[in-house]
């Protein structure tokens, strides 16, 4: 199962919103630095209103959303590259997740500790990337010195390392995350398996406070984070309210969406959090549905129909001959199987069919 990783600075409220998006409260959440040692683990469930709009059009008996792993990861400070604050264990944590979510504080309070004292979220974006990247920059020279005299006695991955790594230390040198260099496809293969920190994709999380969230997209510190990742990281920003989130952990559903309403909202954005997330990690839905179940798999980008199948069992994809595919905005419009095979909407798709999200998906096979 995939991984996305939480990190930030102490005290920015990583283990509040990792109590929130996976509905426990596992990890302590305290106002002092590395409050959180050893990473928590936690299975977020992906948000999805098709599965209930398909349930009732099938009767379906129950729901079964698609899943994956977030890991809470402790704070990070400057110099951990170095070691400082138990950072090469913490760094080590990071590389073994599989995209990162970035949380930047953008609240004021006096009552939480700030380790710099004040709240300025671009000069902490640019602490955690520094960090991340002199990690890189470490690695990759270690690389090169490895590489070298293999390269020079005709070793193909080793000069393909080398020419990639030579590449890459002046890149980090400028301070700029590995995944922002332009790679060949070949390249990218390379890359993956340095297993760098910033060749990881990442998204980030700016932590309003509870009153702000209705307001989110105008505070000041939020529009700064937007301008300053698309531009230096190329990635985006979503805006949630940790604090939000944690106080609707007991709430029924009801309770929430009362409780939502008075602050004049839906939601935290922390679904919206959860599903960027599942993307970020190339993470794509396709759905079944019938009387028994409506339920959400979970494929890679890119996926063709027999790997699909082979996500339900993999006699799905050693025997697979064909998928019914209907597409979930026909299949609604539509009311029914039926009528969206009267249509034209139901195709039958073969081996080489790559499958979308949202497909609503039947499997032939034979075994």
């Amino acid at each position: 199962m995939l991984k996305a990783g939480i990190v930030g600075l102490p005290n920015v409220g990583k283990s509040t919103l990792f109590n929130a998006v996976t509905r426990t409260r596992k990890a302590q959440a305290a106002n002092y630095p590395f409050c959180t040692i050893e990473p928590n683990t936690g299975i977020v469930t992906v948000p999805d209103d098709r599965l209930e709009v398909l349930s009732k059009l099938s009767k379906s008996s129950k729901l079964i959303p698609a899943v994956f792993e977030f890991v809470d990861i402790a704070g990070l400070v400057k110099g951990a590259s170095q070691g400082e604050g138990l950072g090469n264990q913490f760094l080590t944590h990071i590389r073994e997740v599989d995209a990162i979510i970035q949380v930047v504080r953008c609240f004021e309070d006096s009552n939480i500790h700030h380790v710099s004292g004040n709240i300025d979220p671009v000069r902490d974006i640019e602490v955690i990337n520094t960090e991340l990247v002199l990690a890189d920059l470490g690695a990759v020279q270690k690389r090169i010195d490895k590489n070298q005299k293999g390269a020079r006695g005709g070793d193909k991955q080793a000069k393909a390392e080398l020419d990639l790594c030579e590449r890459l230390e002046p890149h980090l040198n400028q301070g700029k995350p590995a995944n922002l260099l332009q790679v060949s496809p070949e390249e990218a293969k390379v890359l993956k398996v340095l297993f760098l920190l910033t060749a990881k994709p990442t998204l980030f999380a700016c932590n309003v406070a509870e009153g702000d969230l209705a307001t989110g997209e105008s505070n000041p510190f939020v529009q700064k984070v937007r301008a300053y990742v698309k531009e230096h990281h190329n990635t985006e920003a979503v805006v949630i309210s940790a604090q939000i989130e944690s106080d609707l952990i007991d709430l029924s559903e009801v309770e929430q969406k009362e409780y939502l309403a008075g602050l004049g909202v839906k939601e935290s954005g922390v679904g919206l959090l959860i599903r960027s997330a599942y993307h970020l990690l190339g993470l794509r839905t396709y759905l079944t549905t019938g009387e028994k179940e409506t339920r959400a798999w979970t494929i890679h980008k890119g996926d063709t129909a027999p790997q699909a199948a082979g996500v339900i069992h993999s006699d799905f994809e050693r025997g697979f001959i064909a998928a019914e595919c209907t597409a979930y905005d026909d299949l609604v419009a539509l009311g029914s199987f039926a009528k969206a095979r009267e249509a034209g909407k139901l195709r039958i798709e073969g081996k080489d069919y790559v499958v979308q999200d949202g497909d609503v998906l039947e499997f032939r096979f034979n075994v």
